[in-house]
Formats: structure tokens, C-alpha cells, sequence
């Protein structure tokens, strides 16, 4: 689920500041072409001047990325596949599994990205306060008992990454309250839905697991990872997954934010990870 996520696929910066004076990044020679999925609140060249800074405060190597924004991880495949970027920016999660499916792929070892992550969450509209509550008590309570590190376990780390991820069952409550809740499908092993329209993969198990928790119905509707934001303050659905930059010197914390949402606590974080096709 477009998390974020979507997603995320946010890039963050870390790092102490050791009084690198700032340059253009358009006078750097060497230039690669960064697919990245489609950001609110800031365009290609915002981006680009963002990921420039973050690169100079790590202390690596600079090379000037140029981003290419995409509303889905699909369209940012076929970009890395036919030439028109170099890179694309996504999760080391996704980037296994991509890599378990598609010989041609591997892991571009940047220097600047290790130990960057994007925290996932819930965004639900701001007036939805009830239901914000109830998923930052599930996601609590999970995390105690230790049912959400199991799910992780389950659905991220120990899955088969050479097969599509396994559907999931959400229980159904008669006479039970409804939560419609955005998917994309577009973030496998996290967000998957099958070809014949069967949603799968962790934050689909995370899902059944809420609806026992809050005894309440959950019905997915699926989307497009650019009518995210739309969808939720539209009232098309009442909860999208989301991910969030930390909030560091570099890069703004809303960057991915749109107007009228909050975000619940976060439930899953996992590294930003870069892949280029093999030479």
C-alpha cells in the first residue's frame, strides 16, 4: 500500500556538518537520473537542490542527482528499463524483492543513503480524530505484545521474495462500522494486489489483524499512488498508508505532507535503497 508511504520513497539526510561550502549542483559533471515517486510540496528541481545538500553533509562523494518524478514503483521500472533513468529510489524491502524477480537488477551502492529511512504510518484526515486514536492504540498494543515484529518477521523479512506475496483473509463483523482504507499495490512484499484483484502482503496481514482489534469492517479500494492525497480528502477512503521523512536540517518533514491529514504512529520503518540495472 502506497504508502508512503510512498510513497514514500522519501530521501533523508544525516550526518555532522563539516563546513562544505555549498555548490550549484548544475555545475557538477557527473549526473545521474533519479527515478523517485512523485512528491507534495516539492518539485524535481526542489528535490534535486535537497538531495545535492544531503549528499555534501555526509561527506560523500557528490554526484549531481537529477530527479524524475513517478506516481508508481511500475512506471519507475519501465523508466530504469528503457533507458530514461539511471537509478530509481525506492525500499530495501522492495529492492530485495524486485531483485529476487528481475535477474537484471541490483543494489547501487551509495554511500550517502546508508542509514536512511522512512518511518510508515497511517494518514487520516485531520477531523478524524477517533479514528487516529484507534490505530495508535492497536499499533501500541501490537508492538507490546510483540505481534507487529511477528507480521515483520512474517510478511518482510522471512518471505518468499521469489513468489508474490501471500494473500491475505481480512474478517469480516456483521453490523460492524466500515473503514474503506486506499491501496495501490505498487510496493511489494508491503503492498501488493494480484493480478485477479486480491490484495496481499504485510500492511494487508497488518489490516486483518486492526480489524480484529477494533471489531470493526475494513474494505480496500484501490488506487493509483498520485490520487493518494485526493482520495483521502475526498472521502473516497478514510485511511491511506503513508511514509514520513524524519525530520532533519536537509530536507523539509512535510515534504510528503499533504494539507488536512494526520499521520498515526509510525508501525514499520525500513532503509532507502537504490537500484540500477546490471552492465
Amino acid at each position: 500500500m502506497a504508502a508512503i508511504c510512498a510513497a514514500g520513497l522519501l530521501m533523508t539526510g544525516c550526518g555532522s556538518d563539516g563546513g562544505t561550502e555549498t555548490k550549484d549542483p548544475a555545475s557538477q559533471a557527473a549526473i545521474t537520473k533519479l527515478g523517485m515517486i512523485t512528491h507534495l510540496n516539492a518539485d524535481e528541481k526542489k528535490m534535486e537542490e535537497y538531495l545535492f545538500k544531503v549528499q555534501e553533509k555526509s561527506h560523500a562523494k557528490v554526484v549531481n542527482h537529477v530527479p524524475v518524478f513517478f506516481d508508481s514503483l511500475s512506471q519507475m521500472q519501465m523508466a530504469i528499463e528503457s533507458g530514461k533513468v539511471d537509478v530509481i529510489s525506492t525500499y530495501k524491502s522492495v529492492a530485495d524483492y524486485l531483485i529476487a524477480n528481475n535477474s537484471n537488477f541490483e543494489i547501487q551502492n551509495d554511500d550517502w543513503i546508508k542509514g536512511l529511512a522512512d518511518n510508515f504510518c497511517f494518514a487520516v484526515r485531520k477531523e478524524d480524530t477517533q479514528l487516529k486514536a484507534d490505530l495508535d492504540k492497536v499499533i501500541g498494543e501490537m508492538k507490546s505484545d510483540g505481534s507487529l515484529d511477528k507480521l515483520i518477521n512474517d510478511y518482510v523479512v522471512n518471505v518468499d521474495k521469489g513468489k508474490a506475496p501471500p494473500k491475505i483473509e481480512i474478517p469480516k463483523f456483521d453490523g460492524a462500522d466500515t473503514i474503506k482504507v486506499g491501496v495501490t499495490g505498487d510496493l511489494p512484499p508491503l503492498d501488493y494486489v494480484s493480478a485477479d484483484g486480491n490484495a496481499a502482503g504485510f500492511n494487508t496481514a497488518l489490516l486483518a489483524e486492526i480489524a480484529k482489534h477494533l471489531n470493526k469492517n475494513i474494505e480496500l479500494v484501490q488506487i493509483t499512488g498520485g490520487a493518494r492525497a485526493a482520495a483521502l480528502n475526498s472521502d473516497q477512503i478514510d485511511v491511506i498508508f503513508w511514509a514520513v521523512v524524519p525530520n532533519l536540517e536537509k530536507i523539509p518533514s512535510d515534504i510528503d505532507k499533504p494539507e488536512g491529514i494526520e499521520l498515526s504512529t509510525p508501525y514499520f520503518k525500513d532503509d532507502v535503497a537504490h537500484l540500477k540495472l546490471k552492465k
